[in-house]
């Protein structure tokens, strides 16, 4: 593709911020290959540390983009009990690459950014939005980025995606 530059996956998230007025911290750090790194980066900051998963049914039909408390472990049934998604599994790396151009350990809610067909349903456990602020990788592992609740919340809206309040259970 000549002529076309490929953009830096945090600042096409930190454009696309600055664009809807959303304030955000970013902390650029070495590369995190698991949350246990990455928390090491960002000890003492303010702000939940959030596990976004990228599921699909069975069928592979539907995908959804669900995130919560990086400490919660998910209960796929109890998710299928809530959405009504026939036998949900982790989405597979190809389909997650297709749907959000973003590769395993990086999923977050900026993903959506990526997703040309507009075909993710997205969702919050209940719980992690009472937190004040939420932790995310902009699309990329050398760097956290901290939004306040509401604002990712506003940040989903503004792409024109709906999304849906789960209460998962511990």
């Amino acid at each position: 593709m000549e002529g076309k530059t490929i953009m830096d996956p945090a600042k096409q998230v930190e454009e696309a911020l600055d664009k809807m007025d959303i304030k955000y911290q970013i902390v650029h750090h070495g590369v995190a290959h698991t949350t246990e790194e990455a928390d090491h980066f960002i000890e003492g900051i303010e702000g939940v540390r959030t596990k976004t998963m990228f599921l699909t049914n069975k069928k592979k039909t539907e995908c959804y983009l669900l995130v919560m408390d990086d400490s919660k472990r998910l209960d796929f049934h109890q998710f299928e009990d809530l959405t009504g998604a026939k036998r949900p599994k982790m989405g597979h790396n190809d389909l997650l690459f297709e749907k959000l151009g973003l590769e395993p350990g990086i999923v977050s809610i900026f993903g959506l950014l990526n997703n040309k067909d507009h075909d993710v349903k997205v969702y919050f456990d209940k719980a992690i939005l009472s937190e004040k602020r939420m932790s995310f990788h902009p699309n990329i592992n050398t760097s956290t980025i901290f939004v306040d609740s509401d604002d990712v919340l506003q940040f989903v809206k503004n792409l024109g995606y709906d999304y849906q309040i789960l209460e998962l259970e511990e």
